[in-house]
């Protein structure tokens, strides 16, 4: 009798040790997949980044147009 329950007590150690191995190796490809979207993400992030920053530059020079449009129009209101 004990030898029976110590072989069905292997046996369910073994399927549970199986079943967390699959969970792990499952958990595993979920990572990588949001690894990889991750990357896809920081990638263009990058991209509009770099598009974006010379519209600062640009903006300085229409804001300091649109100050001379303002000046002007003051003094023509006065």
């Amino acid at each position: 009798m004990n030898t029976v329950l110590i072989v069905a007590t292997v046996v369910e150690v073994l399927l549970l040790v199986l079943v967390l191995a699959g969970y792990l190796l499952a958990i595993t490809g979920t990572l990588a997949k949001i690894s990889s979207t991750a990357n896809l993400i920081r990638i263009g992030v990058h991209a509009i980044d770099e598009q974006v920053r010379p519209i600062e530059s640009e903006l300085q020079g229409i804001n300091g147009a649109l100050q001379k449009v303002a000046t002007a129009l003051t003094n023509v209101t006065r």
